[in-house]
């Protein structure tokens, strides 16, 4: 995952960071010819499906993506930091995650689109910063020196900080919800988040076709529905129905009946409600 990733942020530096993030979906064809080979899972149709329309998509959204990239440097890293339509960018997109993060906190509404929201909005500060990263570091080999500039540890510090939240809820979301609902929607609003970032911040599509721009947006939703067809038939996994002990597999138990007392009951929780079960025993005894 280590030299995989490395290889992702090379990436950055020598693409629009609109062609990068949809090839993500090669990870999850990936994956689930690796289940199929190594798990024995079996290879369903909408498999056979999803891969095919996965493949289909990125074959056309590499073909007309933007495919030139300037060279990142400290002092266009600068104009673009501080150009009007990334402030109006930034606020909105810091209004809409003080809001998520409010409903989502405050008012403890756990739904997988907010918490994938989050993850998506924190993205998309990450693909900037690890573009202007990687970029002024492949600068800097060479032979043009961008590690002396300010902006160059600002967006290092911005690439931490929002990769680290993005974990943090991306975990969250794994634990609250399946992973079958978790992959397709986080690509998708991953994916989203970075074209959006890389048109606002790296204006990626100011020369591009109309054409091209059609069908590279046909590609991603091919991408985004094989996905969605690969991911559904993953085995989800098994959810605990009770939260009781049962008697028998305590060594000496005589009862085979739940220890913990209905909810609804007064007794639940109570001192009382161990007499309950201890008399409960005796009356089968006798």
């Amino acid at each position: 995952m280590g030299v995989g990733e490395l290889g992702n942020f090379a990436a950055y530096g020598f693409a629009p960071a609109s062609l990068i993030a949809p090839l993500g979906c090669v990870s999850v064809i990936a994956s689930a010819l690796i289940s199929v080979i190594f798990l024995k899972e079996t290879l369903c149709v909408s498999d056979i499906v999803g891969g095919t329309l996965a493949i289909t998509g990125t074959y056309i959204l590499v073909t007309f993506a933007p495919h030139t990239s300037t060279h990142i440097t400290a002092q266009l890293i600068q104009f673009y930091f501080i150009s009007w339509h990334f402030l109006l960018y930034l606020m909105i997109e810091v209004i809409a995650f003080c809001i998520l993060l409010f409903v989502y906190k405050k008012r403890n509404t756990k739904h997988i689109v907010i918490v994938m929201l989050l993850v998506a909005l924190l993205a998309s500060l990450t693909v900037i910063s690890v573009k202007a990263v990687s970029g002024m570091i492949a600068e800097s080999i060479q032979g043009h020196l961008q590690l002396i500039y300010p902006i160059f540890y600002v967006m290092l510090v911005i690439m931490v900080v929002s990769c680290a939240f993005q974990i943090k809820f991306l975990n969250q979301a794994m634990k609250m919800f399946d992973a079958t609902e978790v992959v397709p929607i986080n690509f998708v609003f991953f994916t989203a988040s970075a074209i959006v970032a890389g048109i606002i911040f790296y204006q990626e599509f100011e020369d591009l076709a109309l054409l091209n721009i059609f069908m590279f947006l046909f590609g991603c939703l091919l991408s985004f529905l094989g996905v969605f067809l690969i991911a559904r038939n993953r085995p989800k996994a098994k959810k605990q129905e009770s939260n009781f002990i049962a008697m028998d597999i305590i060594p000496g138990g005589r009862r085979t009946d739940r220890v913990q007392p209905e909810s609804k009951t007064e007794t639940y929780g109570s001192l009382a409600a161990k007499f309950m079960c201890n008399r409960g025993g005796q009356t089968e005894d006798s």
